[in-house]
C-alpha cells in the first residue's frame, strides 16, 4: 500500500516502475488526459520504445469507482473485450491498466459507414455477450455491483433530467397539472422497463467508451455496470448524442441486434422507450456538468441529445407528453441563444 507521500507524481512513477518492471534508468513520461465529467483522472505513462500504460486515479466519493478493477477482471475472465488491469490499490484509488491508444468510435465519427458500420456491429456483438449473463447465473462475491435498475433508479434519472436540464438549463417550469401528467407517463415507462428481462448492462455504452484496438472494440468505463434492461445499453449506443447516424444506418444496427424470435413492433417499442430513458439521464448530466461543474463543453451535445430524445419519444408512441416537453425545451434554448445574455448551446456554461 502506498503512503500519502508516495501519491505524488514521482511516487506513483516509482510504484509503476516496480509493477511494470521498468528499469530505474529509463525515463517515464507523465501525460495527463484532458478533464472528464467525473472524479476520475487519467494519465498515460510512456517509457522505452513506445511502451505505455494508463494510470487511473479515482476519488472515494462514488462507490462505483472502487468496483472498477474487480468488474474488469470479471469481464476479462468471461471473454468481454476490456483493457487488462495491471495493478490496483483500492485504499489510494489507483489503477494501472493496459493502454489501448487513442482511437475510439467517437474519433471515427466522420469516417464513412463502410468503416464505422462493421465496428458498431462488433460492438453490438460484445454487448450481446455481456447481456447474455442473466441475473440468476451471476455470483456477486467477489464481483461488486451497483444496485440494479429499478423504478426508484428510473425515477432518479427522470428527476435529474427535470431538475438540471428542463428547469435548470432550459428554464421550463411546467404547471402542476402538466407536471403530474408527465410524471404518470414517465412512471409508467419505468414500470415497463423494469419488466424487461434483467441482464448485465454496461450503463454508459457510448462512442467515447468503446476503444478500437486491431479493428475490434474494447469496452471501458464499465464501473457502473449493473443489472437492468439490455435496451438501455442499445439506446445508449445507437442514440448517442456524441455521434450522428442516418436513418438507414441506425435502422441497420437496430435490425442487427434484434433476435430471430423477437417481434419487430415489440422490439422497437422497447428500444425507443429505453432510448428515451437513457437520453433523459444524459441531458440531465449535460445540464449538471455545465451549470454545477463549469464544464460548458457538454453544452455542445445538447442539440443532438434533445433531438434524439424527441425522436425516441415520438417513435415510442407511449410518450406524447415527453415529446411535447422536448419541443418546449428546444424553443426555450433557441430563445436563450438569441438573447444577448443567453448561453449558446455550444458555449461555456457557468
Amino acid at each position: 500500500m502506498m503512503t500519502e507521500t508516495e501519491l505524488t507524481e514521482s511516487g506513483i512513477k516509482a510504484r509503476a516502475r516496480e509493477v511494470l518492471d521498468i528499469p530505474a534508468a529509463t525515463e517515464v513520461e507523465w501525460i495527463p488526459f484532458a478533464g472528464r465529467g467525473s472524479d476520475r483522472a487519467y494519465v498515460r505513462l510512456r517509457w522505452g520504445r513506445g511502451d505505455s500504460a494508463i494510470l487511473v486515479r479515482y476519488g472515494q466519493s462514488r462507490k462505483e469507482n472502487g468496483y472498477h478493477a474487480a468488474i474488469g477482471w470479471f469481464l476479462e475472465e468471461i471473454g468481454i473485450p476490456v483493457p487488462r488491469i495491471l495493478y490496483h490499490d483500492p485504499a489510494r484509488g489507483l489503477i494501472l491498466q493496459e493502454d489501448l491508444g487513442d482511437e475510439d468510435l467517437y474519433t471515427l465519427r466522420n469516417e464513412p459507414w463502410e468503416v464505422r458500420g462493421p465496428l458498431y456491429r462488433k460492438t453490438l456483438e460484445a454487448a450481446a455477450a455481456l447481456h447474455a449473463w442473466p441475473e440468476e447465473d451471476f455470483v456477486r462475491d467477489p464481483v461488486p455491483l451497483m444496485e440494479g435498475f429499478s423504478p426508484e433508479l428510473y425515477r432518479w434519472e427522470r428527476d435529474y433530467f427535470r431538475e438540471h436540464f428542463v428547469l435548470g438549463l432550459c428554464g421550463v417550469a411546467l404547471p402542476p397539472a402538466e407536471e403530474d401528467a408527465l410524471e404518470r407517463e414517465l412512471a409508467a415507462l419505468a414500470l415497463r422497463l423494469t419488466g424487461h428481462r434483467r441482464c448485465l448492462v454496461h450503463r454508459d455504452l457510448q462512442s467515447q467508451n468503446v476503444m478500437i484496438r486491431e479493428g475490434g472494440p474494447v469496452l471501458i468505463d464499465y464501473q457502473g455496470m449493473r443489472f437492468g434492461s439490455r435496451f438501455y445499453d442499445l439506446g445508449s449506443l445507437l442514440c448517442d448524442p456524441y455521434v450522428s447516424f442516418t436513418h438507414p444506418e441506425r435502422q441497420e444496427l437496430i435490425d442487427f441486434c434484434r433476435g430471430p424470435g423477437e417481434g419487430p413492433e415489440d422490439f422497437l417499442d422497447a428500444f425507443w422507450e429505453a432510448s428515451a430513458q437513457r437520453l433523459m439521464q444524459a441531458l440531465g448530466a449535460y445540464g449538471f456538468l455545465a451549470r454545477e461543474r463549469g464544464l460548458g463543453r457538454y453544452l455542445a451535445h445538447v442539440p443532438s441529445g434533445l433531438a434524439n430524445l424527441r425522436l425516441a419519444a415520438d417513435r415510442a408512441r407511449s410518450l406524447p407528453l415527453l415529446g411535447r416537453l422536448c419541443g418546449r425545451c428546444a424553443a426555450a434554448l433557441a430563445e436563450k441563444t438569441e438573447a444577448p445574455d443567453g448561453v449558446p448551446p455550444g458555449g461555456e456554461g457557468s
